[in-house]
């Protein structure tokens, strides 16, 4: 049985919601981590992905220069098959009441980060942020790894509401997270 098979449900008698915070650019690591909410990879397996991925390169394309972190979506995507998953891409012009919520492990999301320089934005140097989000204990939570803890966001209806406003936002990615199995009925 393969990991996604065991961990795509509702979390209905979780005790401790498992949220692993922001350090260096890891945020793809964290937000895999809180999706399955327990520790099921490191920076080195998301490494050693990259490292698969481009094995030819001295600059690896798939993540930062200085072994950072930031992951691309190649490196999630991959990950997330080597647990039984695969991430299907948001298309925002759909409305998200399409989303068959009943069927999704959850989502990840990629938002525009601004970089600056003390007070000053540096336009040519945007940098993106992955975050998760899941269902437990019948009730939504973001699973952004820069909040100090999970943030409850609700029922199905006011997650649908939150993602909706956060798909406006201008280079926001979103990707649902499905079991392999799923995926052919394609819930988006």
């Amino acid at each position: 049985l393969k990991l996604c098979n065991k961990l795509a449900v509702d979390f209905n008698s979780v005790t401790h919601i498992y949220h692993e915070k922001q350090y260096l650019q890891r945020c793809a690591l964290h937000a895999l981590n809180n999706l399955f909410q327990a520790e099921i990879f490191t920076k080195k397996q998301l490494d050693d992905i990259c490292l698969r991925l481009s094995p030819s390169y001295l600059l690896n394309p798939h993540r930062s220069a200085f072994g950072l972190g930031n992951y691309d979506i190649n490196v999630i995507e991959t990950a997330l098959q080597g647990v039984g998953c695969v991430a299907l891409w948001f298309d925002k012009r759909k409305d998200v009441r399409s989303i068959d919520l009943a069927n999704i492990v959850g989502l990840i999301i990629n938002v525009p980060v601004n970089s600056k320089i003390f007070i000053f934005s540096l336009p040519f140097a945007t940098r993106r942020h992955w975050f998760s989000i899941r269902k437990i204990n019948g009730k939504f939570y973001n699973l952004d790894s820069k909040l100090t803890s999970a943030q409850c966001i609700g029922s199905d209806e006011e997650m649908l509401q939150y993602i909706f406003q956060i798909l406006t936002n201008k280079g926001v990615q979103m990707f649902i997270i499905v079991r392999k199995e799923i995926a052919n009925g394609s819930p988006t």
